[in-house]
């Protein structure tokens, strides 16, 4: 079996996200996937997975779609490791823990652009290299800071250990970086505990699926059901434009054909089968991405 279509995931903590997609595509008979974004292996939340032709589709998922992301995450103060998170070997320990007060008054400096550090366990490249790549073979590089927009950070609550935060932020933000300002802007330091990212380009946790789920419905069923969504799923704001046989199959083999529609990209059918994505330029409609 070889099946198309995206999987909206809710990834396990302790998992690689390509890991997760490679099991999903591997039940489905094919080595083709892709996924919308990466999460740290500790993290879990929404991971859009997609498989065999649908990987054509990605780039005009993230672009129709929010890049807004959404994250919850708690950190600990007073302790920080090479990671930046729980998983990693403690380089600091201090007795320095911020109160309430102050953790709230440093918040609304991180609003809007600011210039952020990725962690050095991170997938940055430099100089050729992923940054945790040269991390793990005991090198040390210099991380060049970056714009990120942080729309908003909310500290939720602590139980003098835990402090939960909620961050709703662009796409290449590091939670764990996050963190680790927080703290310094409060004279200490801090490790993320726990992250979970519930929000990702339109895709909300709310209607993802467990990978262990999965895997029992297809071990029951040998298929995904309605878990696994369309190939065109996520591309509703693009208009549609249905093909006539004899053209589609012209345009299928990267022909040009001639419409009567207004510029700009659309979602070509026929027969009611998505065929790919199409531009049209003075009623010209060539292909973009064929399925």
């Amino acid at each position: 079996m070889n099946t198309s279509g995206w999987i909206i995931l809710d990834k396990d903590s302790g998992l690689f996200s390509r890991t997760a997609g490679g099991r999903i595509a591997r039940m489905l008979g094919t080595k083709k996937f892709g996924h919308i974004g990466t999460l740290d292996p500790m993290a879990t939340g929404v991971l859009p997975i997609a498989i065999g032709d649908a990987t054509k589709m990605i780039p005009f998922v993230q672009e129709l779609n929010p890049t807004v992301k959404e994250y919850l995450f708690t950190c600990r103060f007073g302790v920080e490791t090479d990671t930046l998170d729980i998983t990693g070997c403690e380089t600091v320990r201090t007795d320095v823990v911020p109160d309430v007060d102050m953790v709230q008054c440093v918040l609304p400096e991180f609003l809007g652009d600011i210039m952020q550090t990725p962690p050095m366990y991170s997938a940055v490249h430099v100089d050729g290299m992923r940054a945790y790549d040269a991390a793990r073979r005991g090198r040390v590089i210099e991380i060049p800071a970056r714009s990120v927009h942080i729309y908003e950070l909310a500290f939720l609550g602590t139980d003098g250990t835990n402090w939960d935060f909620r961050m709703r932020c662009s796409t290449g933000t590091y939670v764990r970086s996050i963190a680790r300002d927080i703290a310094v802007r409060c004279g200490t330091v801090a490790t993320v505990s726990m992250i979970r990212r519930t929000i990702a380009n339109g895709f909300d946790v709310k209607n993802a699926v467990k990978l262990d789920f999965l895997e029992k419905v297809f071990n029951n069923s040998g298929n995904f059901g309605d878990n696994l969504k369309p190939v065109d799923y996520g591309l509703g704001d693009i208009p549609v434009l249905n093909l006539p046989d004899g053209a589609a199959v012209f345009y299928r083999n990267g022909g040009f054909v001639k419409v009567g529609t207004d510029n700009g990209l659309y979602r070509i059918y026929t027969g009611g089968e998505f065929i790919g994505i199409g531009v049209a330029d003075n009623g010209v409609l060539r292909p973009k991405r064929t399925i």
